[in-house]
């Protein structure tokens, strides 16, 4: 059963890791129940929920998924097509049902589940994050060991997320051959832009493609010595990854979780911070400096088609204090957004 269920999603395009998360939660609720599909009843499930929520206080939209997994698999035993109803009946003198349904299971109702708690940095916590970083690279190196240029790599990734509003794994999935120059911001040299080949993808689609400018002055400098001085000590002439990996092509997810708790812990900072409050951070102060909300919104998830922006040269500024590319009046017509502002033109390219 379990499979043939794998085999039917992974038909769908659905990703490897979603349909081995889909697996573990059915085996983990039959473990629960110790019982065989064909005998589950509702009663088990709303039990199984029912322990999830008081003993080990998940959250909503993780026993939502738990229940959805348990609902596909049993609309897929349950389906004629795939003949396990005819078998159990056969075998078992009783068949299998659907044991997850609207009375018993929370609704998706909400585009957009964020939990409260979680926040942007303030300025202050953002500089000492990112100091606390360096600190820990000069530390480290000071005493001569080699953990030095790990550090500084996940120094430099943290920094590369905040910069361009990345997720973890679009961030850690960047390549060096991903940054390039914008005409129309030959201040920032080599590192204008950033193409971020491994976006939020939705169900059963390729990872979503944007490209996203930079606009912080003080990225070319990270970037450069990074790609001219530090990355090349990891011997990774022939490694594609941005952030290379002392012993496999490109840094993990975990070691990045790792690394990023251990600095919130060292600076007394609460959980209400995380990896992805680099990318609230990034949104937080671009308004505050004064970006047009709908530009920043286009630069963190593009609308269909769009593939790059490019700006009118001259216009430039102080970006930290709240220049840059655009004015903050942009008015939006058909496939292109025209800034108000005198000479600044930022088009769509599709």
């Amino acid at each position: 059963m379990l499979a043939g269920f794998a085999n039917q999603q992974l038909a769908r395009n659905l990703a490897r890791s979603t349909v081995e998360g889909r697996e573990n939660t059915v085996k983990a609720f039959a473990d629960y129940v110790n019982a065989f599909p064909w005998q589950w009843s509702a009663a088990m499930v709303d039990e199984w929920l029912g322990d999830l929520r008081s003993l080990r206080d998940l959250k909503h939209s993780t026993i939502r998924s738990y229940s959805e997994a348990v609902r596909a698999f049993c609309h897929f035993i349950t389906d004629p097509a795939y003949e396990w109803s005819t078998t159990c009946e056969q075998r078992f003198g009783t068949h299998p049902i659907q044991v997850v349904h609207e009375w018993n299971t929370a609704a998706h109702v909400q585009a957009g589940e964020a939990d409260p708690k979680k926040r942007a940095f303030t300025k202050k916590e953002l500089h000492d994050f990112f100091a606390h970083c360096d600190d820990q690279v000069a530390r480290i190196r000071a005493f001569g060991r080699k953990g030095w240029l790990p550090a500084f790599r996940d120094a430099t990734l943290f920094k590369t997320a905040y910069a361009f509003g990345l997720r973890r794994n679009e961030t850690r999935m960047l390549d060096a051959a991903d940054f390039g120059r914008n005409v129309a911001g030959s201040e920032f040299g080599e590192y204008g832009l950033c193409r971020v080949r491994f976006g939020k993808a939705k169900k059963g689609s390729p990872p979503k493609q944007r490209s996203v400018m930079t606009v912080w002055d003080w990225t070319r400098d990270i970037l450069e010595e990074w790609f001219t001085e530090i990355r090349p000590l990891f011997g990774a002439d022939d490694n594609p990854a941005a952030w290379p990996s002392e012993r496999g092509l490109r840094v993990g997810c975990q070691r990045l979780n790792s690394r990023f708790i251990v600095y919130r812990k060292e600076l007394g900072l609460d959980d209400a911070v995380d990896f992805h409050s680099l990318r609230r951070s990034y949104v937080t102060h671009l308004i505050e400096a004064g970006w047009d909300p709908r530009f920043v919104q286009v630069l963190l998830s593009p609308i269909e088609g769009v593939r790059d922006v490019h700006h009118a040269a001259g216009t430039g500024g102080n970006l930290r204090g709240g220049g840059g590319y655009l004015r903050p009046s942009i008015t939006q017509i058909p496939r292109r957004f025209d800034a108000c502002a005198a000479g600044a033109d930022a088009r769509f390219i599709v």
